[in-house]
């Protein structure tokens, strides 16, 4: 379901108000907002943040019929269906358990704030100070691989992203 940027927590629970006050439980089963929580790091400070998967959008699991169709159509903030002209076409299960994987993993994603060539420097650890150029990047272990010269001479360093800051 499409609704307003912004706005899928509240057309998610004026769906599920309209289906509960109309008598839809039994077609209109389940209403979710696919979200993941997402480690930001950002100035060397570390924060755990809820991310919409796809802003804009909504999953409604329900049997198709005209009334649930009804329901959920003039539902306030939907704007639209997913599929050809007003009817919606239906998420194979591949990609619905897909979503569902990504959305009830209990691991949070990384948020990856450098590229690979960037000039960073290192704020804290034995290399406090230095500065380099980020060589590789590991998000799942949160640590990038730094180039750091000493001696005119590049060598690599692998540190946390909570250590590093970009160099102006």
């Amino acid at each position: 379901v499409h609704s307003y940027s912004g706005m899928e927590h509240k057309v998610k629970k004026n769906i599920e108000h309209r289906a509960e006050s109309m008598g839809m439980t039994d077609r209109i089963l389940e209403v979710v907002v696919p979200t993941e929580t997402e480690i930001e790091i950002r100035n060397g400070v570390r924060r755990e943040v809820e991310r919409r998967v796809f802003p804009g959008y909504i999953l409604v699991n329900m049997i198709m019929d005209e009334d649930s169709w009804y329901v959920v159509r003039n539902s306030p903030g939907v704007t639209g269906f997913v599929g050809m002209g007003n009817k919606p076409t239906p998420l194979r299960q591949d990609e619905v358990d897909k979503i569902m994987k990504r959305i009830e993993s209990d691991e949070p994603r990384i948020k990856v704030s450098f590229q690979r060539g960037e000039h960073v420097r290192i704020m804290s650890g034995p290399f406090a100070e230095f500065t380099g150029i980020v060589d590789e990047i590991f998000p799942d272990k949160g640590k990038a691989r730094v180039l750091v010269s000493f001696f005119n001479r590049e060598t690599p360093v692998d540190v946390d992203f909570i250590q590093l800051v970009r160099d102006a």
